[in-house]
């Protein structure tokens, strides 16, 4: 089976999960820091995630505004996805994102997770979360 990673990518994080050999959870894997826009240090970053646990599929969050319109951000996402398409030849999805760090910050809130601890693993929790949306939407 093939692997999915998940990706949640920030101006200065990029949280990274990875799915089970079945495609059927996703588990965060770390976050990494990274200088946008550039992209060849994002994937000089990655790239060791991507031979570890044998990527043949990335999922990167493509956030929207509540009108579902594109916006800078989106935008950001977009020019990620192509970018990292161009330089490593894996397959890249958007999916949307709305809402997923809200969420993990929530989650996070409620399992009595420090702020600081929150603050260190949210953009992780948040590439979970769009990992698990997608591969739970793909049957997987």
């Amino acid at each position: 089976m093939k692997r999915v990673m998940g990706l949640d990518v920030g101006s200065k994080t990029i949280g990274v999960a990875v799915s089970d050999l079945m495609g059927w959870t996703a588990q965060g894997v770390e976050t990494v820091y990274w200088t946008e826009p550039d992209f060849d240090e994002a994937v000089r970053l990655l790239r060791p995630f991507i031979e570890q646990y044998d990527v043949k599929e990335v999922v990167v969050g493509h956030p929207k505004n509540m009108n579902g319109t594109i916006g800078p951000r989106g935008e950001a996402s977009e020019a990620f996805a192509e970018a990292f398409t161009e330089q490593t030849g894996l397959p890249c999805v958007l999916v949307d994102e709305r809402l997923t760090t809200m969420q993990a910050e929530r989650m996070l809130i409620s399992a009595d997770v420090s702020r600081k601890k929150r603050k260190a693993v949210i953009d992780k929790m948040a590439a979970v979360m769009i990992l698990q949306n997608y591969l739970d939407r793909s049957g997987k």
